[in-house]
């Protein structure tokens, strides 16, 4: 009976060490935050949960196996939400999940050259009138952009009202 529990054992804790080899070999291999937080977040689970498990097996029913078992419990329950957490910090932080449609498998994208054409050419020498015409611009948009009619300005008092409030 002792064979088998000790098989037992050794198949969950080698189950539980491939599943978190697969999760690292993930973290490695994935190419954004989004799908590496994934398969790290269930290889993890899963690993931790089959390790807990054979250490269970092994240690039969006694307070280490309680232990252990709650601290199975914890981690199944906190390390999904942690990755979720990540995921969407990432998320609202600007960083958007590469799609199949930008993906390219196995290749690395290499900028296109420059052409010697546009490199030799030099750009045309502003004149006085073109930085004339600029500053006119620049000048008729700030003039566009008005209050609107109605509304006072920040910091100033409306008309006809004294500062203090109620007396």
């Amino acid at each position: 009976m002792e064979q088998i529990i000790d098989i037992l054992s050794g198949l969950c804790i080698a189950a539980g060490i491939v599943a978190l080899i697969t999760g690292s070999l993930g973290l490695v291999r994935l190419p954004d935050l989004f799908s590496r937080t994934h398969a790290v977040g269930m290889m993890d689970t899963a690993g931790v949960g089959f390790i807990i498990l054979g250490l269970i097996i092994h240690e039969g029913f006694t307070l280490i196996s309680v232990k252990l078992a709650l601290v199975g419990i914890f981690l199944f329950f906190t390390s999904p939400i942690a990755t979720h957490a990540v995921a969407q910090v990432a998320y609202r932080a600007g960083l958007k999940p590469i799609l199949d449609e930008d993906r390219t498998v196995g290749r690395v994208r290499a900028m296109p050259a420059a052409p010697k054409a546009k490199a030799a050419r030099k750009e045309p020498k502003k004149t006085a009138k073109a930085a004339s015409r600029k500053a006119d611009k620049t000048a008729g948009k700030k003039a566009a952009v008005k209050k609107a009619p109605g509304k006072k300005a920040p910091g100033k008092k409306a008309p006809g009202k004294k500062a203090g409030g109620k007396r």
